[in-house]
């Protein structure tokens, strides 16, 4: 497949008002996909521009490996690929689900770029005949680029299908922003919670706090949703404020269990750990609460990390660490930062980025990235958690690879605070009743 040589823009109209046109004149349906790669620019920097070339060739070939030989493909704006499907008997949301996932699968797999492995994710839109604004190949098209889109924006590996609602993005983030103050101080932005197993025992070893919004209107907001209100806003203080609070609620209604949930894992950002203040307010929040710092991991991401040289951080956080609350450095392997600051911290976990977990079972280059974290952080006395771990697969061989603990879909969707106490009675009840080999090389 030549990329010059592909149809471009134009070229996906003109075949999808075609194939408009057949579907009406038949009585049959049709149907345009956009397939894209989620965050291209930082795949690209990667690469020289003769590589990146080469990819886009491969990623192209892949849509076209699962696509039928009179189904049409072309490239849009260097980065993305639209798919024209040839007219059939009225084809449905749920098959078009389930292509889209048939062409993640292709897509997802690694490539061979200059004897490297490139790992990725993919996100699909599609918009049916049927649904679009007007019945042109280019409204088909550009509805179908507008849910790719929505689904970029609520990545990685998301599907979207075009509704009327897609198209008045803008306006829906502004309607958020607005409502997002009242949401926090009603209650209705509340902490879920997401299990993390041990791979050497498969015991719950701890939750991580994440944040969602229960509108009457909008349904579960995720935090991809969430965040960029909040930043908005500039309510990022407030909301950690919230998180904090009801992740002490629940440590406090866990006592009461026969089991221990481990550690509560919570994000703290950046407009936290620049505050004086902030180890003072934490100190007054535990005794308020009378809940143990040592229940609590405190998790800093990259923004944080990456500022380890300014005093008022590093005294923060150094003294969060001497209370005796757990810290763990996020988004390992995506940026550097010293082994003196690494000990500075206090910290006791590192969390190995999902980029490097996905299709870790079958990807010898991701086991050996993966392997050196591993080396590394247990050469410096730490442990490892995996996040984003989305198969039973990348959970073995995470194992295998002596990762310390994991946390994704695999093991459990995060969970509402009244469907916590179940799940990890339920775990532990597995756990208790089926013999469970070590999943540890060796073992």
């Amino acid at each position: 497949m030549n990329l010059q040589a592909l149809p471009q823009r134009a070229d996906a109209e003109e075949m999808m008002q075609t194939a408009a046109q057949d579907a009406r004149e038949s009585g049959k349906g049709t149907a345009c996909l956009v397939i894209g790669v989620d965050d291209p620019t930082a795949l690209a920097r990667q690469m020289s521009r003769e590589e990146f070339e080469e990819f886009l060739h491969g990623f192209g070939e892949r849509i076209r490996g699962v696509l039928r030989n009179s189904d049409r493909i072309a490239l849009l704006d260097g980065e993305r690929y639209a798919a024209i499907l040839t007219p059939t008997q009225r084809p449905d949301l749920e098959s078009m689900i389930q292509l889209a996932r048939r062409l993640q699968l292709a897509c997802d797999a690694p490539y061979s770029i200059s004897g490297r492995s490139i790992n990725i994710t993919s996100h699909v839109g599609f918009c049916l005949m049927t649904r679009a604004p007007d019945p042109t190949g280019k409204a088909i098209l550009n509805a179908a680029e507008m849910a790719a889109d929505e689904a970029g924006r609520n990545g990685p590996g998301a599907i979207r299908a075009y509704s009327p609602e897609i198209k008045q993005g803008p306006t829906v983030q502004s309607k958020l922003a607005s409502d997002i103050t009242p949401a926090l101080e009603e209650g209705r932005i509340v902490a879920y919670f997401q299990p993390q197993i041990s791979t050497d025992t498969g015991a719950i070893s701890g939750m991580q706090a994440v944040p969602r919004w229960l509108d009457r209107d909008r349904g579960i907001l995720a935090e991809a949703e969430i965040l960029p209100a909040v930043i908005a806003k500039g309510l990022q203080v407030r909301l950690s404020e919230v998180m904090l609070f009801q992740c002490f609620g629940a440590l406090r209604a866990w006592d009461k269990l026969p089991i221990t949930p481990g550690l509560i894992s919570l994000p703290i950002g950046i407009e936290h750990v620049t505050d004086p203040k902030m180890y003072d307010r934490l100190k007054w929040e535990f005794d308020r609460f009378d809940v143990h710092p040592q229940q609590v991991c405190l998790v800093l991401h990259r923004e944080v990390t990456a500022r380890l040289d300014d005093e008022v951080i590093m005294r923060n956080v150094s003294q969060c660490a001497k209370m005796g609350c757990r810290i763990e450095l996020a988004g390992f392997g995506t940026g550097p930062i010293s082994v003196s600051a690494i000990r500075r911290t206090g910290a006791e976990r590192i969390r190995i980025h999902r980029s490097f977990v996905t299709n870790v079972e079958r990807d010898p280059e991701q086991q050996r990235l993966v392997s050196a974290i591993v080396s590394f952080a247990a050469g410096l006395g730490l442990e490892t958690l995996a996040e984003g771990v989305a198969t039973i697969g990348e959970h073995a061989m995470l194992g295998q690879l002596g990762c310390s603990h994991v946390q994704g879909k695999a093991i459990s969707a995060p969970l509402p605070l009244d469907e916590c106490a179940a799940w990890m009675l339920r775990h532990d009840a597995r756990l208790s009743s089926i013999p469970r080999p070590d999943l540890r090389r060796g073992a």
